[in-house]
C-alpha cells in the first residue's frame, strides 16, 4: 500500500484485521479517504479507528450490499414494535472458508435490535445454546451460525410471537453485491469531511 498510497483517491480495504488497523494508520498519516469492509474488528479496533477517524473520512461497515443496509433499516423499525413481545434469532450461513463467526453483519443486525430495544448486545446476546438449560429469557437475542459448502452469505432474523412467526432474510447470490457497494461507498466518501461513516450514510438511510 506504503508504494501506491499517494496516487489513490480513496483506500478499499477487505482484509483482515491486523492489516486493516496498519492500512488505516497509513492512510490516516496520508490524508487519504477508506472504506473498510473487513470484519471481525475488535472493540479496541474500532476505539482506534475512531481515533484515526479524526483526520480522514472512512466508512466502515461489516456488509457493503444495498440490500442488507436497507434489511438494517426495516429490523431497527419491525424491533421497535415487536422486540419486547416476541423472541428474537439470527441466523447467519456463510461458506465453510469463512474465518470469523459470527459475521459481522449478524452482529451489526444485532446490536440494531439491541439499540432499537434499549438492550445491551452484551448482557443479552445468546451464542448458541449448548449447555443452556431451563425457558428462554424474554430479553435475550439468538445469534447462530453455520458454515457449510460455498454459502455466499444468507441472514434471517426471525421474530417468534405465540400464534405467528415473522422471518426476515437476506441471501447473497454473488459478491458482486458486494464489490459494487464498495464502489459506491468510496465514490460517496470522497471529498467528505474526516468522520467515522457507514452504508446507512451512504445511502441516506440516517
Amino acid at each position: 500500500l506504503g508504494s501506491v498510497i499517494d496516487n489513490a483517491d480513496v483506500i478499499i480495504d477487505f482484509t483482515s484485521p491486523s492489516s486493516t488497523m496498519e492500512n488505516i494508520r497509513l492512510a490516516s498519516k496520508k490524508g487519504r479517504a477508506m472504506v473498510i469492509g473487513t470484519s471481525g474488528l475488535s472493540k479496541d479496533e474500532m476505539k482506534e479507528i475512531e481515533t484515526l477517524t479524526k483526520n480522514i473520512p472512512c466508512i466502515v461497515a461489516s456488509n457493503m450490499s444495498t440490500g442488507v443496509n436497507l434489511l438494517l433499516k426495516i429490523l431497527h423499525d419491525v424491533a421497535r414494535v415487536l422486540g419486547d413481545e416476541y423472541d428474537i434469532e439470527i441466523v447467519e450461513s456463510h461458506h465453510r472458508l469463512k474465518k470469523d463467526a459470527p459475521s459481522g453483519t449478524a452482529l451489526k443486525m444485532a446490536q440494531v435490535i439491541a439499540d432499537a430495544v434499549n438492550r445491551n448486545l452484551d448482557e443479552v446476546a445468546v451464542y448458541s445454546r449448548k449447555g443452556i438449560i431451563g425457558e428462554r429469557t424474554k430479553k435475550e437475542i439468538g445469534i447462530q451460525t453455520v458454515r457449510a459448502g460455498d454459502i455466499v452469505g444468507e441472514h434471517t432474523v426471525m421474530f417468534g410471537g405465540l400464534g405467528e412467526r415473522i422471518e426476515i432474510t437476506h441471501k447473497a447470490s454473488s459478491r458482486d453485491t458486494f464489490a459494487r457497494g464498495a464502489l459506491k461507498a468510496a465514490s460517496w466518501v470522497s471529498g467528505k469531511q474526516a468522520g467515522l461513516y457507514d452504508m446507512q450514510d451512504v445511502l441516506g438511510l440516517k
